[in-house]
């Protein structure tokens, strides 16, 4: 039967190559007994917090497993907006400003398919988690990307988003601390991102799903929302899935301006009806109770980071910046000699280091994606691996 696919709107989408295909090969190279190490894929490996599973338990042994109100329950948006005070100083309204979502992906579909009419233009600064351009493509609008520089660590330019912006713009999206790079925004830059966005009266776009793992005093997460004048105009995304290590929970909220909030749910509704029941009671015992398993997770993914980079910074041909937040390194391999694709291909089949091309994050050739979410051991014999076939590869 001739099923017509792909539709037009996903005719430029890219169906092979990406982290889950990637995972998928390394998952059958280790059932086939390879000896397989894991640094592709943006997954916490530690366990999700044991107060949110009692809890999560709790609301199944009591029968909570029914629709919650469709923009979450109203426990659980209490304590998103507590933490938006505690964070941020931020007065958020956990009626109307606030929907929990099936995960941070669903709320950013929702935000997409809300707001973009066919051909609008949102302005995303690259690298950028692959998922962003095909959810844009989705809602019919267009992706316009901003290239980051190495030079300066991956930090968006303010003054590169700003020749972005033409008649046709009608978001700004930013992800700080930021999937695949690490880099996180300073103060002074996010306050002239938010200057353009009112200038130019545009919408804002905040993914800030790695909102805690920030390493460096310099480099602190800033909700962009916070800043004067912005709230109105900014549509914040995070969730359970990072901070939490609970991934396979699918919570996530959306925190937007209240006059938006009737049409966000008419996406939402039509996309998955409400979140979870139970995973919402295990998310809010979370938020009030598991902090100090955040910051013990924090601290050990900072001892990684500076793990994952110094045996990086030791290899001949690789330019890594040090990331500042999230749990990524993304290396310039260019110097190496290989296009990034045959590199962490060869990488896989050879020494069964599964790793990330750095093309499916929306730039040219010439880098790759690491994880350092995975114990210090791991991370040392895949490094020890890769960087024995980096010493054999010819220059």
């Amino acid at each position: 039967m001739n099923f017509k696919l792909p539709v037009e709107r996903m005719r430029e989408f890219n169906f092979e190559g990406g982290i889950r295909e990637i995972l998928a090969q390394a998952d059958e190279m280790a059932r086939a007994g390879r000896s397989v190490l894991h640094l592709e894929i943006g997954r916490p490996d530690l366990d999700s917090p044991e107060c949110a599973k009692r809890a999560a338990i709790k609301a199944i042994e009591s029968g909570d497993v029914h629709y919650t109100d469709m923009s979450g329950t109203p426990e659980l948006r209490a304590e998103v907006a507590a933490k938006f005070k505690r964070d941020a100083g931020m007065n958020v309204n956990p009626e109307r400003e606030i929907v929990i979502t099936g995960g941070a992906v669903e709320a950013l579909a929702s935000v997409f398919l809300t707001v973009l009419n066919p051909g609008d233009e949102v302005v995303v600064p690259a690298p950028y988690f692959p998922v962003y351009d095909d959810l844009i493509k989705l809602a019919g609008g267009v992706i316009h990307s901003v290239r980051c520089k190495i030079e300066n660590g991956f930090r968006p330019d303010p003054a590169d988003i700003e020749r972005a912006i033409n008649p046709r713009t009608r978001l700004i999206m930013i992800n700080s601390p930021n999937n695949p790079t690490g880099a996180a925004s300073t103060r002074e830059e996010l306050e002239a991102i938010a200057a353009l966005a009112q200038s130019h009266d545009l919408l804002m776009l905040s993914d800030e799903c790695y909102e805690k793992f920030a390493y460096d005093e310099k480099y602190p997460h800033i909700s962009i929302a916070s800043l004067p004048g912005m709230k109105e105009r900014t549509f914040t995304v995070s969730a359970a899935s990072k901070t939490f290590s609970m991934t396979g929970w699918r919570v996530g909220w959306l925190v937007m301006p209240a006059e938006t909030k009737k049409f966000i749910m008419k996406c939402h509704q039509g996309i998955c009806t409400c979140a979870n029941s139970f995973a919402q009671a295990g998310v809010a015992e979370a938020l009030r109770s598991a902090w100090p398993d955040v910051e013990r997770m924090i601290t050990e993914y900072k001892k990684r980071r500076d793990l994952m980079i110094d045996m990086l910074s030791k290899m001949d041909g690789i330019e890594t910046p040090k990331p500042n937040g999230a749990f990524y390194a993304f290396p310039r391999i260019a110097g190496l000699g290989l296009p990034s694709q045959e590199f962490c291909s060869r990488l896989l089949s050879e020494t069964g280091v599964s790793t990330v091309p750095g093309q499916p994050f929306g730039i040219e050739d010439g880098y790759m994606r690491l994880t350092y979410c995975r114990p210090q051991s791991e991370i040392k014999e895949a490094l020890n691996r890769m960087g024995d076939f980096v010493s054999r590869l010819p220059r």
